[in-house]
């Protein structure tokens, strides 16, 4: 066993715009090939967008949406004698966020539609409706450790 430290979890500054975490995180999650300013300008301009049509804060309908999206629990793999269970387990905070953000972020490059920002202002309103792809997913997810309920007690490494 390893006898060095782990390692804490760095959260980013909060972006210069908003002052908030949740937009640099997104803004790190759409970020590609070291973009920022690319990155940034998508998401502010989808934030801008869903203000224009919906007539509220942008912010307040991206934390909707990433509410919306984030997945309670999950599945694992587990190996127990030979055979591999997928053993639903409950995330934590942090890592529902990134799922959602995750989530969000691929079913918008995957609609159609023009450019970026209107993909992901189009997605983000449909999230905090709660319709569209990645309230899809999330739901698919939660049916999956539904299904898989009977393999929870596997859920504590057995030795």
């Amino acid at each position: 066993m390893s006898r060095r430290k782990r390692s804490k979890k760095r959260l980013p500054s909060p972006d210069p715009l908003y002052n908030s975490y949740l937009v640099n995180l997104f803004i790190l999650r759409v970020l590609k090939n070291g973009k920022k300013k690319i990155a940034q300008k998508i998401l502010y301009q989808a934030l801008n967008y869903i203000q224009e049509k919906t007539s509220t804060d942008g912010l307040i309908t991206l934390e909707r949406a990433v509410k919306n999206v984030s997945p309670v629990v999950e599945l694992k793999p587990r190996r127990v004698g030979g055979a591999i269970y997928q053993v639903p387990v409950e995330i934590k905070g942090l890592r529902a966020t990134n799922l959602a953000l995750r989530w969000l972020i691929r079913f918008s490059r995957e609609r159609s539609g023009k450019d970026m920002s209107t993909k992901l202002a189009r997605e983000l309103m449909d999230a905090a409706k709660g319709i569209g792809s990645s309230i899809r997913r999330k739901e698919e997810v939660h049916r999956m450790a539904e299904a898989n309920r009977a393999f929870s007690y596997f859920r504590t490494r057995q030795k």
